[in-house]
């Protein structure tokens, strides 16, 4: 279902909380803590709120944010147990599609990332294609952990916004 802002805006909070909870994996105190901003002026303003809401959160919410996220192709994915929001942006990506060596690939990757950071990479996949994927998975496991946490938060945000933008008509 796509919402307009005056919807959101004039929703009672769990409403809003339940309409925006896909935005941020798992994570529905980030819309929660963005609803004491209401009204928001713009789709731009309410997504900067949310963002607020994260930046500030503090290095353990962060982390437990990150955690939300799934591997990529990984073992939730194998299972079916990735949200709606998800299971659209990897098989967008060509995930589910990948052939046995690409997803052997993925699965080393996703081992070696989690051993090395403690939390799953996370890529906002929409634009990448299977190939583009790996090559910024292997990029990126060579980098230290704060530069990570750094980078994973930043491709949360590109998450949220696609998904903001996917919900909200403007």
């Amino acid at each position: 279902m796509r919402y307009t802002l005056d919807q959101l805006n004039a929703m009672p909070e769990d409403a809003f909380v339940d309409a925006l909870s896909g935005i941020f994996e798992h994570s529905p105190w980030v819309p929660r803590e963005a609803a004491r901003e209401r009204p928001f002026a713009s789709v731009d303003a309410l997504y900067d709120a949310m963002v607020s809401v994260v930046a500030h959160a503090g290095s353990t919410r962060q982390l437990a944010l990150i955690n939300a996220h799934p591997e990529l192709a990984g073992k939730a994915a194998v299972r079916g147990e990735l949200t709606a929001e998800s299971t659209r942006e990897q098989s967008s990506a060509g995930l589910s599609q990948c052939t046995q060596a690409e997803f052997d690939t993925l699965q080393r990757l996703n081992r070696e990332y989690r051993d090395k950071f403690g939390f799953p990479f996370i890529l906002a996949v929409r634009g990448y294609d299977r190939a583009g994927i790996l090559a910024n998975f292997e990029a990126r496991v060579g980098n230290e952990r704060d530069e990570e946490m750094r980078m994973s938060l930043e491709q949360i945000y590109r998450i949220a916004r696609f998904r903001v933008d996917d919900l909200i008509a403007a």
